[in-house]
This record gives structure tokens, C-alpha cells and sequence, in this order.
């Protein structure tokens, strides 16, 4: 293959159409949901085949988070830059990967809820183990604290590998195959 693949691209056999990013946010470790959001995750029928904790970089944040650098300028009073550092620099998250059928982006999506946990609706993972809303982030020129994020689309689950797990981790991108039972006959 010459040159950089098209976005959302089979790549050596990875098809990022069945691969999500799930990024439990510091606000989800620090009250201890992690294991609650992603078996909620896992009740979509996605498999998590890998989870670590890391401490997060202030330049993953800003690669990950790249759409609010360019359109800063839709929330003014806040210094975007620094709202990232503050939420995400040198604190720890957990990563994740999911996998499942195609189009997993959107059902896990779909479980999140609206961005705003006061807007999310109940039975979604912000609607139900949100606490906090958009009207205190703007109150204190923050960032919205709401758990989780999971990739867009599969050119977002490219991307979002690549930020948070990093160059020399596609054995990651295998999925664990169920055992096959085989009979040994005497």
C-alpha cells in the first residue's frame, strides 16, 4: 500500500467499522464507574477485548479533543487549551477497546446520551451515573464532565487508537476468538 490509507479503511486485515475507543474519563475513575460503564459497554453486545489505565498527556487531550481547538471560538469565556490540561493532564483514565459487529460506533453512541447528563436521557450511562450538566461547566468555564466517550465512526476509532493506545499495538486489534470444543475420539 502506497501512502496513507483512506479513512475508515480495511488496513492489513483491521476493520475499524467493528472497533470502538472507549475513553472512561478521570470524572468516571475517580467516582469508581469504570466497571459500570463498560459493562453497560458490554450489555450492547460489544466485547471489551483490552482495557488499561494511563495517565493522560496534555497532548493526547488535545489530539483527541482536536474538533474543540478548531472551533474554540464557539465557547467563549473559556480557554480551551486549559480546560483540557486542567480535565485531562497528568490524570488518570482508562482505555479500552471494544469490539463487535459492524457499525459499533453508533449503538455505543447511542448508550452514551446526550453530552450534557442533565439532557441524557434515563437508561443511558450519562442519564443514569451523570452528575454533572453543561449550565455548571459554563458557570465555572469548564469543560463538561460526562464519563465517557466512545469513537464516532470508524475513521474516529482509527484516530482514537492511535492517540490513546500508540504506534506498536495492533496485536491489540485481534479479537479473542471463543474456544472451539473439539472431541478427541479413542
Amino acid at each position: 500500500m502506497n501512502g496513507k490509507p483512506p479513512p475508515g479503511a480495511v488496513v492489513d486485515g483491521v476493520d475499524f467499522g467493528r472497533w470502538s475507543v472507549v475513553l472512561c474519563k478521570p470524572d468516571a475513575v475517580e467516582r469508581g464507574l469504570v466497571d459500570a460503564v463498560l459493562e453497560r459497554i458490554a450489555a450492547t453486545g460489544a466485547t471489551i477485548v483490552h482495557r488499561e489505565q494511563i495517565v493522560a498527556g496534555a497532548w493526547q487531550a488535545h489530539v483527541h479533543y482536536w474538533d474543540l481547538l478548531v472551533d474554540r471560538d464557539w465557547f467563549p469565556g473559556r480557554d480551551i487549551p486549559a480546560c483540557l490540561d486542567a480535565e485531562y493532564a497528568g490524570r488518570t483514565v482508562v482505555v479500552a477497546l471494544a469490539h463487535g459487529a459492524s457499525g459499533i460506533q453508533a449503538r455505543l453512541r447511542a448508550v452514551l446520551g446526550h453530552f450534557d447528563p442533565t439532557e441524557a436521557a434515563p437508561g443511558t450511562i450519562r442519564g443514569d451515573l451523570g452528575d454533572d450538566s453543561l449550565r455548571a461547566a459554563l458557570a465555572e468555564s469548564r469543560l463538561v464532565r460526562n464519563l465517557v466517550h466512545t469513537s464516532d465512526d470508524e475513521a474516529a476509532a482509527r484516530r482514537d487508537f492511535g492517540t490513546w493506545f500508540g504506534a506498536g499495538r495492533r496485536d491489540l486489534l485481534a479479537p479473542v476468538l471463543p474456544v472451539q470444543s473439539t472431541s478427541v475420539e479413542a
